[in-house]
């Protein structure tokens, strides 16, 4: 939020009205006081999201998640109705459609909140691809081993979609004042987006820093090699695999059973969508979640099987490995 504030000062100094930002946590009491004395918004922009695979980990940071992507979702919407706001967007993720990890499947139970309060209130939404170099990702963690002379590390068997920065906040505005009651916006696909290989990206952005790959056979090797290898013109890789519980082969927008408007927009498809949704199974998922809270005592698993229960095709699979345990 400070370098928000510099760049607009910076870029466009002193215009016409005033904009303001505040360090609060949604769920937090001060924030519902803020709402109560200022909450009287024409338009709500939710771009909060907890959308790591690496929150697959453990129960607690599980529990932080849907708190984040789902219960302070539905609060804000609660509280845009009340305040009579025109319109509500939040971000969704690719990895709502057929979702194989908690955090995509997260934002397709978010999905189902979104579709009961779209009776009360103009609500759109946005699927978009992996945003690349944004903090925390792998490639703004190649920024990273470079800046600290360490060994360049991607799956070679995941593949995904990436979208600049711009092009994601340019989705989500439009999303916002041009779509229409329960739209999801996605990027079409395009020889400039497609899927490409971390490990692609990787050889790619290596070479365009003047490096060769060296492909190496363990970490050891790369660990010990990027004290030499690097003033010879060439960076150890380390490409490998995926074994890590949440990941997906490939990314997609949408599923066979959505209906599509590919016709609107030159670059973006939207998913039309009815108010469809079972209000037993949201109250049962939400009474389940405060019981659980009111003994402050869960497991993995037992999440795990409440999002079965929420998305019975729901694709997870748990190996028993994480992102956290790898270099």
């Amino acid at each position: 939020m400070v370098e928000l504030v510099r760049d607009i000062r910076s870029s466009f100094g002193y215009i016409d009205g005033d904009f303001q930002t505040f360090a609060l946590d949604i769920g937090s009491i001060e924030y519902d006081a803020f709402i109560e004395a200022d909450g009287k918004y024409d338009y709500v922009l939710n771009l909060s999201a907890l959308k790591h695979v690496r929150s697959e980990k453990d129960p607690f940071t599980l529990m932080r998640m849907i708190n984040v992507n789902i219960f302070n979702t539905d609060k804000t919407l609660q509280q845009s109705i009340k305040n009579g706001t025109k319109k509500y967007f939040c971000v969704s993720t690719d990895k709502a459609a057929n979702p194989v990890n908690m955090m995509g499947a997260s934002k397709r139970i978010m999905e189902m909140f979104l579709m009961r309060r779209s009776q009360d209130i103009t609500i759109s939404t946005a699927r978009f691809a992996n945003v690349a170099f944004s903090d925390g990702s792998l490639l703004h963690g190649f920024n990273q081993r470079i800046q600290k002379c360490q060994p360049i590390v991607a799956p070679n068997d995941i593949k995904r979609y990436f979208v600049t920065p711009q092009e994601s906040g340019e989705l989500c505005l439009m999303s916002c004042i041009f779509g229409e009651n329960r739209d999801i916006f996605f990027p079409k696909l395009s020889e400039a987006l497609h899927l490409i290989t971390f490990a692609d990206i990787a050889v790619k952005y290596l070479e365009n820093l003047g490096y060769k790959p060296y492909l190496c056979n363990s970490e050891e090797e790369a660990r010990e090699l990027v004290k030499t290898l690097p003033q010879q013109g060439q960076w150890p890789c380390l490409f490998t695999a995926s074994d890590t519980t949440g990941e997906k082969d490939f990314e997609e927008f949408f599923t066979n059973n959505e209906m599509l408007d590919m016709e609107k927009f030159h670059n973006l498809g939207v998913i039309k969508n009815e108010a469809v949704y079972d209000e037993p199974k949201l109250n049962y998922f939400t009474d389940k979640i405060n019981q659980i809270k009111v003994n402050r005592k869960w497991t993995k698993d037992q999440l795990v099987e409440l999002f079965f229960e929420m998305i019975p095709d729901f694709g997870h699979k748990e190996t028993g490995k994480y992102l956290d345990g790898k270099m």
